[in-house]
């Protein structure tokens, strides 16, 4: 069983559903901590042929808390959300698959939730239905586990936890760890590794790695559904 494990973002790149799509199980931490200047709660997007960021606020005082325990800004639900929505329709408005796209991110934008994890849980499962990604989702702090391990040591047990043979990491993690380490517990340690994907943004040069909403604008479902495969596996 393929395994994969990630902290939840909103909306986030291509490679985060590449990971989601090819696993088998997907756990999402919700009981890791948060950090404001993190990208779990932004993300980046193209405005008039530039890069730009989008983000959702959270109530004062949340550094260093648990992702699960942190509230979304009532701010958001009175005025941001409807600002947000403006800003992604006037930076795609005349991207070819605007309709098709924006009804599912006005979903995740609209979402009511007001704990930041179900919050970005929702956009992600709703993200998921949009590309048929039916990967099975577990929530970390339901797994039975010492859950103050850190590091390789709390992947490991995760890994063991829930019968994986097989963890597959971004590329990010090819300094963190390490395969004799999971392969003394009989786990095959991978690194997905997301290939070139170029696609047509309006007339503008090229910005790769903006969010999924950029992908969804630009891109038919079947060609989004080949990009999800556009990756390679790297072993140490």
């Amino acid at each position: 069983m393929k395994l994969g494990i990630m902290q939840p973002y909103f909306l986030p790149y291509i490679g985060y559903w590449q990971l989601l799509n090819v696993v088998d199980n997907f756990v999402i931490g919700d009981n890791l901590q948060f950090t404001k200047k993190g990208w779990m709660r932004r993300n980046r997007f193209l405005n008039n042929g530039k890069e730009d960021v989008f983000s959702v606020p959270v109530k004062s005082g949340s550094n260093y808390s648990n992702i699960c325990d942190i509230q979304i800004s009532e701010q958001y639900f009175e005025k941001d959300a409807d600002k947000l929505f403006r800003r992604i329709k006037a930076a795609y408005l005349k991207a070819p698959y605007f309709e098709q796209a924006m009804p599912i991110i006005e979903k995740c934008i609209y979402c009511e939730e007001q704990n930041l994890f179900d919050f970005l849980l929702n956009s992600i499962k709703t993200v998921s239905k949009y590309l048929e990604i039916d990967t099975e989702i577990t929530i970390l702090s339901t797994i039975d586990m010492d859950h103050s391990l850190k590091r390789e040591h709390k992947v490991l047990e995760i890994c063991k936890k829930m019968s994986a043979t097989s963890y597959l990491n971004p590329i990010g993690g090819l300094e963190l760890y390490k395969s004799e380490f999971f392969e003394s517990e009989g786990i095959e340690l991978g690194f997905i590794n997301t290939q070139n994907i170029e696609y047509q943004q309006f007339n503008s040069e090229f910005i790769p790695s903006l969010s999924i909403v950029d992908v969804m604008m630009f891109n038919s479902l079947d060609n989004i559904k080949h990009y999800l495969n556009c990756y390679d596996i790297i072993h140490q």
